[in-house]
């Protein structure tokens, strides 16, 4: 008889989380899996708020502990889920961010040129799969929508996941921005399925509002401010820089993971075709990014050592927002202003000042709703019933317009 593995893990945000299934427990225990302590949840927000410290691993042990509430929940509705059902359910949201990348969103696509962490995460389950003789074939199937049963593939992902609940609540704890916090769990008290649809008993209509807003505020105020912009962009331009370098044939330091990439460009089909991609991609994480920058700083490239420098010092690029995109005019002006103060010509000066645009629809009517039962049986959409805050100003997406240049 096998020794059954039960673990308890003590979270900040919620207190004990528990694994208590050994498959749950192997999986956790896969170097794939622990690499996500070694990759920040919120890239270098820290630089802007300094508790912003988390990891991706907190996040998907937060996520894993509101799916297991979410299911017990739905389970005590008289709702139908197997235990083979409930664990492929959880190790679905447990593997939702396996494919992250050094930064997570900061350098997506930045390491691999046209491939999101999404499709990442997909061949790391089928790599994990083939492993665990089959053992993820259902989670496989929930995670892709393919399972008969949609409400579980909508708690991994959907505008009303445990994803999301776990983000809002976790970085708002860490940022210690108040806007951010949600009542999760009243939400998932509200929860229940409908013709095989998660959905939202009417009684929970004003907090998935305050959920609504909050993650619009949380936007605006920690993912997409300036200074958070501002760091962020130059981390990308550092990295185009050493790829340029590296192409080129200049001699870089780095993790020998991190010189595979930079010396070896990956596109989406070689890296489907070469398995090698995927193991490199497993080692690579914040560590080896930060270590080539403070060896950078020191490079005889002006460019690439001045956006290390600053970066690490925290002398980080002036971000300007707009509702209009910027002119050539204005662009122009600063370049000039940066090649007269530092001496940078032509091409280079794109790594010093460029324009971007930051976006957000905190609730997109265009995409799976979030849906409201009410007690007659009718549904509706959050965003069509009558005074909905969501129907009125958060279904509009907004736009803004920024150019980045170093303060001269």
């Amino acid at each position: 008889m096998t020794e059954r593995k039960r673990k308890i893990v003590n979270d900040p945000v919620y207190g004990f989380i528990t694994i208590d299934h050994p498959l749950i427990f192997n999986l956790i225990s896969h170097p794939y899996y622990q690499r996500l302590r070694r990759i920040h949840q919120m890239a270098l927000a820290q630089l802007v708020y300094p508790g912003a410290m988390h990891t991706r691993f907190h996040h998907s042990m937060g996520a894993y502990h509101l799916m297991s509430c979410a299911l017990q929940e739905l389970k005590s509705k008289g709702i139908l889920i197997t235990p083979q059902e409930e664990v492929a359910a959880k190790m679905a949201i447990l593997l939702h961010d396996i494919g992250h990348g050094p930064y997570s969103h900061a350098l997506e696509n930045g390491i691999i040129e046209g491939v999101s962490h999404e499709e990442i995460s997909q061949w790391l389950m089928e790599a994990l799969n083939r492993e665990m003789d089959g053992a993820l074939t259902l989670t496989l199937d929930i995670f892709n929508g393919r399972y008969h049963k949609k409400f579980l593939h909508q708690l991994v992902s959907s505008q009303l996941d445990v994803d999301r609940m776990d983000y809002l609540n976790r970085d708002s704890f860490y940022t210690g921005v108040s806007e951010g916090v949600i009542g999760y769990d009243r939400i998932i008290k509200m929860l229940t399925v409908h013709n095989g649809e998660l959905m939202v008993e009417e009684k929970g209509i004003y907090s998935i509002e305050k959920f609504i807003v909050s993650r619009r505020l949380m936007y605006w105020q920690v993912y997409l401010h300036k200074t958070v912009l501002s760091a962020e962009n130059m981390l990308v331009k550092i990295l185009c820089r050493a790829k340029e370098l590296a192409l080129g044939g200049a001699r870089l330091f780095a993790s020998p993971a991190l010189q595979y990439f930079l010396y070896h460009p990956i596109t989406k089909d070689n890296f489907e075709r070469e398995p090698s991609c995927l193991q490199q991609f497993c080692l690579l994480d914040d560590y080896d990014i930060m270590s080539a920058i403070k060896v950078w700083a020191g490079h005889e490239d002006q460019v690439l050592s001045m956006l290390c420098k600053w970066l690490i010092n925290r002398d980080l690029f002036k971000v300007v927002l707009n509702n209009e995109p910027f002119g050539e005019d204005a662009i122009g002006v600063l370049k000039q202003q940066v090649a007269q103060k530092w001496g940078i010509k032509g091409a280079a000066l794109d790594y010093f000042v460029f324009t971007g645009t930051a976006s957000l629809r905190a609730y997109n009517v265009n995409d799976e709703k979030i849906n409201i039962l009410f007690k007659d049986g009718t549904v509706k959409d959050i965003s069509s019933i009558d005074n909905a805050l969501v129907s009125h100003t958060l279904a509009i997406p907004i736009k803004k317009f920024y150019i980045c240049h170093p303060k001269i």
